[in-house]
């Protein structure tokens, strides 16, 4: 646990770096002009279609006769706008994520190298490629974990628990590997994961429960769905240091349990007996 907190609030002092800082701009910019012309183009298509699906539903019919009781009729109006927006904020998340990956985290654990971890072996068990191919195929199941789960976003408690479960798992999968790309050998790096996979997988559900705060912040208020496309860019930009932090996170907790595993092997060596003449001999 002290791990965590020690390595949670160097991650925080780096993020404000303005190198750190300036690593979210990539991403955001490449995320902004991707989903700013799908959502500029196809929100009126994206929201009919969405009320389409949701006419079929008997617990749509359900929903909107409880918004009469209640007196919230103009709710109606709201529900496909947030299904879209619920589904939509994951996906951008994801795009970050990749984006972060493949252009932010290189130079991410380059920063920690010169400062925090100069003495650190670096052995390079992990390649660009392989990062690229690691964060494709977990997203891919993360984004069939998403669409299975859509339904259940419509009840409260699993809007609030899901996409941060989600996301948690998909950034262990990912930064995990590129946390330790550089510095561990492929073997020193499955060692860690499966010695250190519980501490890991926390951090991956910590940073998910960060992420949902721009995504609490549409659901306490509605009608902001109304200029979703207009501040989406403001959006992606949270996310993006979010993943920052992030990465930090976990190259300050990877690489330093990655100098501690070493230590140990190391001391581990020095402990072990000398063989004898016989065994030599053998």
């Amino acid at each position: 646990m002290n791990d965590l907190l020690r390595s949670f609030g160097r991650a925080l002092a780096s993020a404000l770096h303005p190198r750190m800082l300036w690593l979210t701009f990539m991403p955001f910019l490449a995320a902004t002009v991707f989903w700013g012309v799908i959502l500029w183009f196809f929100w009126e298509t994206l929201t009919g279609a969405t009320r389409v699906w949701l006419d079929g539903w008997v617990f749509t019919s359900t929903l909107y006769h409880l918004f009469d009781w209640l007196g919230f009729s103009a709710l109606h109006a709201v529900v496909a706008p947030f299904i879209v927006v619920a589904v939509a904020i994951p996906l951008i998340v994801m795009t970050i994520l990749l984006l972060i990956a493949t252009l932010s985290m290189p130079g991410v654990i380059r920063h920690l190298s010169a400062r925090q971890f100069a003495n650190l072996e670096m052995r390079r068990g992990g390649s660009w490629y392989g990062s690229l191919a690691q964060a494709l195929w977990t997203s891919i199941i993360c984004l069939i974990l998403l669409v299975v789960t859509v339904p259940l976003w419509l009840i409260p408690p699993f809007f609030a628990l899901i996409p941060p479960l989600l996301w948690g798992w998909l950034t262990y999968r990912v930064m995990t590997y590129d946390a330790l790309a550089l510095h561990a050998s492929r073997d020193e790096r499955r060692a860690l994961v499966r010695r250190y996979r519980l501490p890991l997988l926390l951090i991956g559900v910590a940073s998910g429960l960060l992420g949902s705060l721009p995504t609490l912040i549409w659901a306490s208020s509605v009608w902001l769905i109304v200029v979703f496309p207009v501040v989406t860019a403001v959006t992606i930009w949270i996310y993006a240091f979010i993943l920052v932090f992030t990465a930090l996170w976990f190259g300050y907790y990877c690489l330093r349990a990655l100098q501690r595993m070493r230590a140990e092997e190391e001391g581990a060596r020095l402990l072990a007996p000398a063989p004898s003449i016989e065994q030599l001999n053998n």
